[in-house]
């Protein structure tokens, strides 16, 4: 998803006399309205962030006309380093209610400025995913891979990388498309990843000769796999679930896992604590994250985060090995994002 480009749906009041509606294409990127009533007095005005991708955020968008259709809502796209950058500086004036779909680290960044949930039921998540502060809810488990384009590479005459090492062979030079860890929690957990397997400085020595042959760090975690669906690159580092999307639909992709197995990333949501005293935010929030998270749990991201729901998506690849993510701490994030000059 490009950075800036914003979904939104705008749930307008029936006034007498005025209606508004405005509906755009699958991609999550225009707008929606439908009609509702409220309590005079009421602010119905709910603003939520999300880093999610375009194919989820419609689904989001169409769940939440649906359910609440007396209340304003927007949705905002935005990355999730600008996102936390956005709530840690501005805090309490950020004009934003709920977060979504924001990679954990990142939510700890931010959590001086988040709700604690002290009502919410976390019971229903896998324990070890859930965060001890109580300040979000676990939504997805975002795994990576190597995708390629096979005809971009056979109208090259090249092969099929088998390693990360292979990567830095020349014959891929502007062929590779990374999402940068400085913007985005994809790119930023293959690095986590090769920091534990191989050791700092090893890992950092590799991105500095990989950087020779990328053609663009993404600033988000979809940018990998539009490029390889536009035939610009022939390999990428990008989201499984994403690559599976496509290929559903019938673009000419491939998965791999290297060796090291599949890095991965937890992403959850949030309220800010601005917000939580308002009845409808509250509402909101709650659906958001129980049924609109089942919801994506069974149709894009299928990796099991509830205790009683482990669901299937086809073409998923099945029993994938995941790799080391251990020690994955804002601190340890914010120490090696300030040593990433590579995007």
């Amino acid at each position: 998803m490009k950075k800036n480009r914003i979904a939104r749906v705008l749930l307008l009041l029936m006034t007498a006399g005025l209606l508004a509606g405005c509906s755009q294409g699958a991609t999550g990127s225009g707008a929606g309205a439908s009609q509702g009533s409220a309590s005079a007095g009421e602010n119905t005005d709910i603003i939520i962030w999300t880093s999610g991708e375009d194919y989820k955020n419609e689904t989001y968008l169409n769940s939440l006309r649906e359910k609440f259709p007396e209340y304003n809502i927007t949705l905002e796209y935005m990355s999730s380093s600008s996102m936390a950058a956005k709530v840690s500086e501005e805090g309490d004036s950020a004009q934003v209610d709920i977060i979504c779909s924001e990679e954990y680290g990142y939510l700890y960044m931010m959590e001086d400025h988040l709700a604690t949930l002290d009502d919410f039921d976390f019971s229903q998540f896998l324990d070890d995913i859930v965060p001890d502060n109580h300040k979000f809810t676990p939504e997805v488990k975002n795994g990576g891979c190597i995708i390629i384009n096979p005809q971009v590479l056979a109208d090259r005459g090249l092969p099929v990388p088998v390693s990360y090492e292979d990567l830095l062979d020349p014959q891929y030079k502007g062929l590779i498309s990374m999402p940068s860890p400085a913007s985005s929690g994809t790119g930023y957990m293959f690095l986590k990843q090769l920091v534990n397997e191989w050791g700092e400085e090893e890992a950092f020595a590799y991105f500095e000769q990989l950087t020779e042959n990328i053609l663009q760090y993404t600033s988000s975690g979809s940018g990998p796999v539009n490029a390889l669906v536009q035939g610009e690159v022939a390999i990428g580092l990008g989201m499984t679930s994403q690559a599976v999307v496509e290929i559903s639909q019938g673009v000419d992709l491939e998965i791999l896992f290297f060796e090291e197995g599949s890095p991965f990333s937890m992403y959850g949501n949030a309220m800010m604590a601005k917000s939580a005293d308002r009845p409808a935010v509250r509402e909101v929030f709650e659906y958001l994250a129980t049924d609109l998270c089942r919801q994506n749990n069974e149709m894009y991201f299928p990796d099991q985060i509830f205790k009683d729901f482990a669901p299937e998506v086809e073409g998923f690849p099945k029993n994938i090995d995941y790799g080391d993510m251990s020690g994955d701490t804002r601190e340890e994030k914010e120490r090696l994002l300030a040593r990433w000059t590579f995007s």
